[in-house]
Order: C-alpha cells, then sequence, then structure tokens
C-alpha cells in the first residue's frame, strides 16, 4: 500500500528524456500504487487545452491508461500549467483538485498544495498570480489564437527569469522564492491540520513548523523525485 506524490515536472519537447522517464515511472512502480498525485507543474508551459503538442499528447496517453489500470490520478495546477482544464483532464483521466486541497491519507487528514500560495515574500509573483487567476483575464487570453498564446508563454517564462536572476544578485533568491514560515504555519492553522505536502520551490526536504510537518516535493529538471506514503511512514528519494 503505497501513495505516490510528484511535482515540477516540467515537462516539455525540449527535455525528451525527462518525458521518457515520467513515461517509465507510469508504465513502472505507478501501476502498483494505490493512488498518484501530481501537485502542479505538470508541464513546462500549459496554454490551453487545444494546445496539440506531442508532449501533452503522450502524457495524457499514460496517465489515462495508469487510470484505466485501476490506480486514480489526482492533479492540482500549479504556476505553469494553472489552464490546465477539464478537457484535458478528461483525456488524462485524472481529477482536478482545488488549491489547497485535503485529503484523507491512510485514515489521516492531509493538506496538499502547489505551494506557490506560501511564497507570499515574492510580491511581484504574487501580483502576477492574483492577474492570471482571474477568470475574466484568462476568458480573455484562452480567445487568443494558439500561436499567440504560445509566444506569451514564452515571454513570461524570460520574465520569470530575469526576476529570479535580480534576487539573485541582491542575495535575496532562497529567501523571497521560498515560502514563509509565517504563512505555513498560518495555513496549517487555518485548516486543523498537522502534515501538509507541496511542491514548488523545487527544495525537497521535511520540515518541522509550529503545528506541524511540511514535506517539500523535488523537481524532475535532471532525474525524477518521488515522495512515497504507506500507513507507516513517508520518504522522499529520485528515480
Amino acid at each position: 500500500m503505497t501513495t505516490l506524490f510528484i511535482s515540477d515536472l516540467h515537462l516539455d519537447a525540449e527535455r525528451p528524456e525527462i518525458t521518457r522517464l515520467f513515461g517509465d515511472f507510469i508504465d513502472g512502480e505507478a501501476r502498483t500504487a494505490d493512488a498518484l498525485y501530481i501537485l502542479g507543474d505538470l508541464f513546462e508551459a500549459w496554454v490551453g487545452d487545444d494546445d496539440p503538442s506531442e508532449t501533452g499528447q503522450f502524457v495524457a496517453d499514460k496517465l489515462r491508461g495508469l487510470r484505466d489500470a485501476g490506480v486514480p490520478v489526482f492533479f492540482i495546477r500549479g504556476n505553469r500549467d494553472f489552464l490546465l482544464y477539464d478537457d484535458y483532464a478528461r483525456r488524462a483521466g485524472m481529477t482536478i483538485l482545488p488549491d489547497p486541497a485535503v485529503v484523507m491519507l491512510y485514515g489521516k487528514p492531509t493538506l496538499l498544495m502547489h505551494g506557490d500560495l506560501l511564497c507570499t515574500d515574492d510580491i511581484a509573483y504574487q501580483a502576477f498570480r492574483a492577474q492570471t487567476r482571474n477568470p475574466q483575464w484568462q476568458q480573455q487570453f484562452l480567445s487568443q489564437p494558439l500561436p499567440a498564446r504560445l509566444a506569451f508563454a514564452q515571454q513570461a517564462r524570460a520574465a520569470s527569469k530575469a526576476h529570479q536572476s535580480g534576487l539573485q544578485s541582491q542575495g535575496k533568491m532562497e529567501t523571497i522564492t521560498d515560502v514563509a514560515p509565517a504563512t505555513v504555519e498560518a495555513t496549517l492553522a487555518r485548516y486543523g491540520i498537522d502534515t501538509l505536502i507541496h511542491g514548488h520551490t523545487h527544495r525537497p526536504a521535511v520540515h518541522k513548523h509550529a503545528g506541524g510537518t511540511r514535506i517539500v516535493l523535488g523537481d524532475w529538471y535532471e532525474q525524477g523525485s518521488v515522495l512515497r506514503v504507506d500507513p507507516d511512514s513517508a520518504k522522499l528519494s529520485q528515480l
């Protein structure tokens, strides 16, 4: 009995080896799991469910096969794939959860998040997040032709890299882009839950906070990263 958690795969055509690794993971270990949770940033960028990318189709086929084999797949949107909606979820056979989401994990209530909502010290990012989660903004964006949306995604990635580079030069990268401990503790208290699992920061670790434990998932830039949870323990490891 094991439940698997992954996040921050950032899959795209430019890193086919990681996409293949994901496929091997789905066809292998994931087939024996009780469930698979993907906590955001499955894709490097997602500009709408009408994007006919080969990577998107490959991932949908793999996840649909996993679901058809009896393993439920759950997904929380990340900061790169917040425009992934019901059409693609149906193709992939996965259930979209809200962010945050409370799930019962072997009888224990557990709080799941992508993690970007916890990075409240990054004021510029939180402003961008609020704008792009606005339903009116999303409707206007999705009404644009696919090439325009893809160009926007490329510009957004460049702007994100420039923002992080600026923080790095100021010596603020490690603190501003990580979670705010006070926000973590307030979130645990608000939900009355002592276990939180999230991704986003790409800093895999287990942290103790006032009020509970926070488990951070790793990214898939150079290798896979998986959290395996069974009724007795939780273990972070690389593929």
